[in-house]
C-alpha cells in the first residue's frame, strides 16, 4: 500500500495518484513553484493578434438545459457537446472538468474535484455522481455512486452543499 502523503488515504500498489484527493504519489520528490518573469514580454514591441474563432461563438441560445447556480443567481448554459464533467479545479489535479465550479465556492461547499456527469440521452437527461465524498443529493434525496438518475425541469441537485437548479429548454 502507498500511503497518500496529503490526506493519509491507503492507495494501491503502484498507483501514480491518490483515489481519495487526486494528489501524485509516489517518491519524495517534491515540486518547487517558481516565479517566471513577465518583464521581457511587458517590453516587447511584438505583440501576438488574439486568436480569433478558436472556439465557436457562444450565447446561450443553443443550450439544451442550464444550471441556476441558487446562491448566486448566475445560469450556466450546457451546449455544444451532450456530456459535462462537473468538480472544482486544484493545482496539481491530472484531469480537469469541464464545468468548473471553483469561482462559486465550490471547495467550501464540499464539491469534489469531479463530482458527477451531466448528460443528454435523447429527450432525457440524467446525473451520475462520481463517487464523490460529500455527495449528491436531488431534490434532497441522496443519489448512489454511479447510478443513473433521470433529472425533470426544475430539479434541485446538491453537490454538497452547492445547490443548482435545472432548468430545460422549451422544446
Amino acid at each position: 500500500m502507498i500511503v497518500c502523503f496529503n490526506c493519509k488515504h491507503s492507495n494501491m500498489d503502484g498507483a501514480m495518484f491518490c483515489a481519495e484527493c487526486g494528489s501524485q504519489l509516489g517518491g519524495n520528490d517534491t515540486l518547487i513553484t517558481q516565479n517566471i518573469s513577465t518583464q521581457n514580454f511587458e517590453n516587447s514591441s511584438e505583440r501576438i493578434p488574439p486568436l480569433k474563432d478558436a472556439y465557436p461563438s457562444f450565447s446561450g441560445s443553443d443550450a439544451w438545459a442550464s444550471l441556476h447556480l441558487l446562491d448566486t443567481g448566475q445560469v450556466l448554459p450546457l451546449s455544444i457537446k451532450n456530456e459535462f464533467t462537473m468538480g472544482r479545479v486544484s493545482d496539481g489535479q491530472p484531469i480537469m472538468p469541464d464545468i468548473d465550479l471553483s469561482p462559486y465556492q465550490a471547495y467550501a461547499a464540499g464539491v469534489s474535484r469531479l463530482h458527477g456527469v451531466i448528460k443528454r440521452d435523447g429527450n432525457r437527461i440524467i446525473f451520475v455522481d462520481l463517487g464523490s465524498a460529500n455527495g449528491t443529493y436531488i431534490n434532497g434525496k441522496r443519489l448512489n455512486a454511479n447510478a443513473e438518475q433521470v433529472l425533470n425541469h426544475g430539479d434541485i441537485v446538491a453537490l454538497g452543499k452547492l445547490k443548482l437548479q435545472i432548468l430545460f429548454k422549451n422544446s
